[in-house]
């Protein structure tokens, strides 16, 4: 799948829930300038598996895990990207750094 110029994600032959697969991608697309001023040439992100505990299952965490890997693998600044848990809100909170309503099509 194509984030970002020569930025790619392989997604695993497992399979994922469609969610998984678009959080996972927008987790990349949090990075991918940065990644592709770091790797010019392009780079393919392969992912063998998503495993998480079904109990605290969130599908916004598959792009926070992706954010932190690329993070800790490619020495990245940070996205902004992270979660609180808001007991006021009934549950996590995520923020986007400067991306508002991922996956929104309203005008911004």
């Amino acid at each position: 799948m194509q984030i970002y110029r020569n930025i790619w994600l392989g997604l695993p032959t497992a399979g994922l829930h469609w969610k998984d697969a678009a959080w996972l991608a927008f987790g990349v697309s949090l990075n991918a300038r940065a990644l592709s001023e770091l790797v010019p040439d392009g780079v393919l992100l392969r992912t063998s598996s998503l495993d998480c505990p079904l109990s605290d299952y969130r599908s916004e965490a598959a792009a926070l895990a992706m954010d932190g890997w690329l993070h800790e693998r490619f020495d990245l600044e940070s996205s902004g990207a992270a979660v609180t848990y808001d007991a006021s809100r009934g549950g996590f909170a995520f923020s986007w750094g400067e991306t508002a309503d991922p996956f929104s099509d309203a005008p911004p």
